[in-house]
């Protein structure tokens, strides 16, 4: 049987980055994922923005991890070379029954420690972006987007130069705990067992679900996976705003926004629907209900402007009627199984909390040393 120091189940944004984080400390460190590219799922499935942290409820480990890794990864991008553009984001009500969400929202982040936004008057909006509607509007100068597969090889790359190993359509199978570590089933074109000493299940859609398949998880602290689809539509033509803009978001999640690629091609969405299993397929007819919720903002947008995109799937740990969940990095002080972590949950906005998140789940691993 083949033994490695530690597994790292996931090659998305997270598990890329605890990889790197891993490896940079010292240790032996072998990334699986069953797709056939890293970040095949969530991390390449997503609106690819720097958030500013305004959302997550004061305390929460979204709003730490959002926070203090936004200001990480404008400098690594910097630092490594990876595309991005601190381009800002105006958050919207359309209309005065919507002026007291955006004080939500704006005291939501002063709890996180934003401190940088800035409220406009519609005026004042509308000379920043002359296409948009609205009646008031919070300016967040510090959000930016972001080449989410430039940066998860930047991450790959760091890791493999440092002794970690990436390896694709490899699915783990099953596992059991031992004494001193897990032995694992690893599927794929060689099946094939495996021994680790250290585990970190940074599966997203699936972590769930893997932490099932390890013979010694106490079942009781696995939570429910909820699948949470999110469509968008590209805009044929020339993109009507310079920065994102979000529309004051309902209980249930975010409002259909306007976001923007490096390239600076204008995409819509994602919306909310909640499905039974992972599927990515997009069903045009949806883009008919978009038209409308984009017209509360942007009048000017003609029929027929919008193309079906792509799908994302969200890693929810929480129902359609539930408050949303936490980022959760559970370690052995909730399961009792030394040296394995679970990252359940990390839905947005994992991608700008990556680096915080690694460093999250190294601190918990330290705990149990070899």
């Amino acid at each position: 049987m083949d033994e490695v120091e530690c597994v790292v189940v996931g090659a998305g944004v997270v598990g890329l980055a605890t990889a790197r984080a891993l490896a940079l400390a010292g240790h032996g460190v072998l990334v699986l994922d069953r797709a056939s590219t890293i970040g095949f799922e969530t991390s390449s499935r997503n609106s690819e923005v720097i958030h500013g942290g305004l959302y997550y409820p004061a305390d929460s480990l979204k709003g730490r991890c959002c926070v203090a890794g936004r200001h990480r990864l404008y400098a690594y991008c910097r630092e490594h070379g990876v595309p991005h553009a601190q381009i800002g984001k105006l958050i919207v009500a359309t209309e005065e029954g919507e002026i007291a969400g955006v004080e939500r929202i704006a005291n939501s982040a002063r709890a996180n420690g934003v401190d940088d936004l800035q409220w406009l008057t519609a005026t004042q909006a509308q000379q920043l972006e002359p296409a948009l509607r609205c009646v008031a509007a919070v300016l967040s100068p510090s959000t930016g987007i972001i080449d989410s597969h430039a940066l998860m090889l930047a991450y790959q790359g760091e890791a493999e130069a440092a002794g970690a190993m990436v390896v694709l359509r490899t699915p783990v199978l099953s596992g059991r705990v031992r004494h001193d570590g897990f032995d694992l089933a690893i599927g794929g074109d060689e099946p094939s067992a495996l021994r680790c000493r250290f585990l970190v299940n940074a599966a997203g859609l699936y972590a769930p679900a893997l932490a099932r398949t390890i013979r010694g998880v106490p079942r009781e602290t696995i939570p429910s996976a909820f699948f949470c689809r999110g469509v968008y539509f590209s805009l044929a033509g020339r993109a009507p705003f310079r920065r994102l803009v979000y529309p004051v978001p309902p209980p249930s999640g975010l409002r259909v926004h306007v976001t923007l690629d490096l390239a600076g091609q204008a995409r819509f969405g994602p919306d909310v629907e909640w499905i039974p299993k992972v599927d990515y397929t997009v069903d045009p007819a949806r883009g008919d209900s978009f038209y409308a919720a984009i017209r509360a903002y942007w009048p000017e947008l003609r029929d027929g402007a919008l193309q079906p995109g792509y799908a994302g799937v969200r890693p929810k740990i929480s129902g359609p009627s539930e408050p949303a969940a936490d980022f959760v990095v559970q370690g052995p002080e909730v399961h009792s199984v030394p040296r394995l972590v679970n990252l359940y949950g990390i839905e947005s906005p994992g991608l700008t909390a990556s680096l915080p998140l690694a460093d999250e789940v190294v601190e918990r691993l330290s705990r149990h040393p070899p």
